[in-house]
């Protein structure tokens, strides 16, 4: 699977997530590395460096949000084709600070 420019938005987030449907994900990808920028919402700037494995994206995130603060964590992601052609990541991820809590999310493909 290639995610090599596509831009997606997130659908649903946990609570304790900061993403939120005016974050917009950029996503670059060679072989099975796969990166992205992100923004929006309650997020100044983030990043994001994962690879393929077995079908699911391995993730590691960090980002500023609007109070200031750095966040980080690690996320399995796994693609979804929906029926209008578009991809969907359904993810599992965990603060490594903060409250350390865990989440799922849902992106979806901008088209």
């Amino acid at each position: 699977m290639d995610l090599d420019g596509k831009i997606f938005k997130t659908l649903s987030n946990t609570g304790s997530g900061e993403v939120d449907g005016q974050t917009v994900f950029t996503y670059h990808q060679e072989e099975d590395l796969v990166w992205a920028e992100y923004s929006g919402g309650r997020i100044l700037k983030g990043h994001l460096l994962g690879k393929w494995n077995e079908g699911k994206l391995e993730i590691n995130y960090h980002h500023i949000n609007l109070e200031g603060r750095i966040m980080a964590g690690k996320c399995i992601s796994v693609p979804e084709s929906l029926d209008d052609g578009r991809l969907k990541l359904n993810e599992k991820w965990r603060w490594y600070n903060g409250d350390q809590s865990v989440g799922t999310s849902e992106i979806v493909e901008v088209i």
